[in-house]
């Protein structure tokens, strides 16, 4: 057998584990290594485990992904969530769809801190689904609203995905960020649009609830500003060049803690809790991470990667074409997966084929932030496609007696949102890039 066919074997060797409900990184690493074996015998893969362990969690970068998982479990546990939902829903919640637009800001605001979409749509779907029930909106509504909602997790800096891509691509973490700056606010907005549509159209769905006095949204408003003054810091100091992410990283977990005690929101099982949370995350990331560094290994020796970028860029297939296809394979895979498997099972196939292509005369470091910021994109749409979206499920188990159709069904009008931003995304790149450009990176 060639080493270019083994590569395939192997790769469908991965994904069957997969469909057998192994967990991902176990899959990347024992198909892996089956085929390393195969292909150069145990010697090798015992010499390639002496080093490549060490190589990839040796790394200073990787460092800022669990202070980031801590800072978000901080904020879980700490009533943070239930803060910033409270806050804008005092003002917003008096318009028709508001509430469900007070979701989708509390979401981008959790989002900030938490950096996970899954713990996104898992936190704001126990603190606002019980209100948007309460307030007689529909179930489509309510439930699609927070699944969408919660894919603003990692769009919005600082995210732990952008910092795995920025490693696999090589890629500054901090420009990363920076690029996903203005696409998460084009986010945030779509979906304020698509909820503003979707109660013109049916009035009943989502129905205003009573105008606050301007007392209790000042009041609710100095109840979230140290939560506000965490991401200024954490986020301006990155984008400001005063600290690195991992700094950034540390620093925001000190001043999440901090508020959260002062709010005296955050008792010490509370704590104890996110800091096992966050310990198990790491660990299962780290796996992932080892198990995608052997399969990587394994295809760079089959030379399966070069392959199929030699038949890309050799199809005849236009550029846009080629981006299609691999659009429809990240929503194809979001069904199955979370957006960190698949960045990591896919950008050392995807990124020299991306990279070996014009796209709008991007030049290489300017094409590599524009393509890992829409493929961030895109993992998290996958997230919301029928039939089997991961937040749809996340919601809908807090939401039992609502069915899962329903919730499918409320998520088409964000779908569409999302749709819009992707082709505004590929065809006018400078969305991406002018802010990076502009704060002279």
């Amino acid at each position: 057998m060639s080493s270019e066919l083994l590569g395939f074997v192997v790769g469908a060797l991965a994904i069957g584990l997969l469909a057998l409900r192994v967990h991902i990184g176990i899959a990347m690493l024992v198909a892996g290594s089956l085929g390393y074996v195969l292909l150069s015998g145990w010697t090798p893969l015992l010499s390639t485990f002496k080093s490549l362990a060490y190589a990839r969690f040796s790394s200073y970068d990787l460092s800022v992904v669990p202070l980031f998982l801590l800072m978000g479990n901080i904020a879980s546990h700490g009533g943070l969530s239930q803060r910033l939902f409270h806050a804008t829903s005092t003002f917003l919640g008096h318009y028709k769809g508001g509430l469900a637009m007070s979701a989708i800001g509390a979401c981008a605001g959790f989002g900030a801190i938490c950096g996970s979409s899954l713990a996104t749509a898992a936190t704001m779907g126990r603190v606002a689904l019980p209100e948007l029930r309460k307030h007689n909106y529909s179930s489509s509504l309510a439930t699609g609203t927070l699944a969408a909602g919660g894919t603003l997790g990692v769009l919005i800096p600082p995210s732990v995905a952008l910092v795995i891509y920025a490693i696999l691509a090589e890629q500054n973490v901090a420009v990363m960020f920076i690029a996903a700056f203005v696409p998460g606010v084009i986010a945030v907005l779509g979906y304020l649009i698509a909820i503003a549509l979707v109660v013109r159209l049916k009035p009943g769905s989502g129905p205003a609830s009573v105008r606050q006095p301007w007392r209790v949204r000042w009041h609710a408003l100095g109840q979230v500003w140290p939560i506000l003054a965490v991401f200024v810091v954490v986020v301006g100091g990155i984008y400001g060049g005063v600290f690195t992410p991992t700094e950034a990283a540390a620093i925001g977990v000190l001043a999440t803690l901090g508020v959260a005690l002062i709010l005296k929101e955050l008792s010490l099982n509370g704590f104890i809790t996110a800091v096992l949370g966050a310990m198990e995350s790491t660990a299962m990331i780290f796996l992932i991470l080892i198990g995608a560094d052997v399969l990587n290994s394994f295809l760079a020796l089959s030379q399966i990667s070069q392959l199929l970028a030699e038949l890309a860029l050799t199809s005849g297939w236009p550029p846009l074409a080629i981006l299609a296809a691999m659009i429809i394979t990240y929503v194809v895979l979001g069904c199955v997966m979370d957006s960190l498997s698949m960045i990591l099972l896919t950008i050392p196939i995807f990124f020299p084929i991306i990279m070996g292509l014009d796209f709008w005369g991007l030049e290489y470091t300017d094409k590599a932030v524009w393509f890992g910021i829409l493929a961030l994109m895109v993992v998290e749409i996958g997230l919301i496609t029928p039939p089997v979206g991961m937040n749809v499920f996340i919601i809908n188990s807090l939401a039992k007696d609502i069915p899962m159709s329903e919730t499918f069904k409320g998520v088409l009008p964000f779908l569409g949102s999302d749709l819009l931003r992707v082709v505004l995304l590929v065809f006018f790149p400078g969305l991406t890039l002018w802010l990076v450009h502009w704060l002279g990176y």
